[in-house]
């Protein structure tokens, strides 16, 4: 697992500059670990900094070090705006192209700053930053993240940034259960210890704070809505509006809820259907070879990484999963052999 140079960036900040950070639209962990990370490290530099998501992010996060400071493009257009207009540097977290920032994507286009991408997700979109550093061969825009600062400066490094990038890390890896086997990941880890992190209390502050309608949505999920199709080994789950309503909704509230279909014994591909204003919200899960990024590109209008993956579809809530059980069917053999390379 090599380690990306990021000496190219050094010399663009060798004069004090407006920066800007922009996270993703309905920003993770990792967007929020990685942006913030960057944010708490490059203040201790004495830039003038500001950090964008798109849209809101969960309560769970609302405790991570800086976020008092994240402007929400769906709240603060115009302040957003001028935000995007005056930067002269723009660092893009956790995103592999511009529409990834959804509402936010024009202002981010039409900006005249110098637009760096740092991500991991496939096929980035070269062209429309002036530096891309990039690989899948990581768990996490946050561990690259880690890797530029280290290349940067150590001595600049404290506990509250290396907070930020282990909740990046944890959340994008299901708490190290998947996509993390690297040695270099464990290494850096251990580093963030060093740093005076309380692995067990960030863990808790991100999975243990259930509001009880979570709570409850959850159960609902599980015992209501559920469908099981044994015969091509997958599992699913949709919440349409009026459901989501009855529980009270707030953004995150089904984060990692498409990972308990994927728990079932012999379930090897997973999805979430969740009803939005306009579209329906789809997440991917898969184990082994089956290509959840490749199978969200090419129908859902969407993509991500091998194993998790989402899309959108722009059809009813009932059209949607006949599209997805019709889709099933042509995929049978990809989803009952497990060794089977789907492509």
């Amino acid at each position: 697992m090599a380690t990306l140079d990021f000496s190219e960036i050094k010399p663009l900040l060798s004069t004090k500059k407006k920066i800007l950070i922009v996270g993703h639209t309905s920003p993770d962990g990792d967007a929020l670990g990685s942006s913030l990370a960057l944010y708490n490290f490059l203040k201790r530099e004495g830039f003038d900094l500001s950090v964008i998501v798109p849209t809101s992010y969960p309560g769970f996060l609302a405790w991570m070090p800086g976020q008092e400071i994240i402007n929400v493009y769906k709240d603060e257009k115009e302040i957003c705006d001028t935000l995007f207009n005056e930067a002269e540097v723009i660092f893009a977290m956790d995103h592999n192209k511009p529409s990834r920032l959804g509402i936010a994507t024009e202002a981010f286009e039409k900006s005249k700053a110098f637009k760096i991408m740092i991500d991991h997700h496939i096929d980035p979109d070269k062209k429309s930053y002036d530096l891309v550093f990039s690989t899948t061969k990581t768990t996490s825009t946050s561990e690259l993240v880690f890797d530029f600062l280290t290349q940067y400066d150590t001595a600049l490094m404290d506990k509250k940034i290396a907070e930020c990038i282990y909740v990046g890390i944890m959340t994008d890896t299901g708490s190290f259960s998947y996509a993390c086997n690297y040695e270099k990941t464990y290494r850096t880890v251990a580093e963030l210890y060093k740093l005076g992190i309380d692995g067990v209390n960030i863990h808790r502050q991100v999975y243990d704070t259930f509001s009880e309608n979570r709570m409850r949505l959850l159960g609902y999920c599980l015992s209501e809505k559920l469908v099981v199709k044994r015969n091509l080994n997958t599992a699913y789950i949709s919440l349409t509006k009026p459901e989501l309503e009855r529980f009270n909704f707030n953004p995150g509230d089904t984060e990692g809820v498409v990972n308990y279909s994927l728990a079932i014994k012999g379930i090897r591909f997973a999805a979430l259907f969740t009803e939005k204003e306009d579209k329906i919200r789809i997440s991917f899960r898969s184990a082994g070879a089956f290509d959840v990024n490749i199978f969200a590109r090419k129908h859902f209008n969407g993509g991500g990484h091998r194993n998790a993956a989402g899309g959108d579809s722009f059809l009813s809530m009932d059209e949607t999963l006949e599209k997805f059980e019709r889709l099933l069917l042509e995929y049978e053999y990809g989803l009952n052999d497990l060794e089977y390379p789907f492509y």
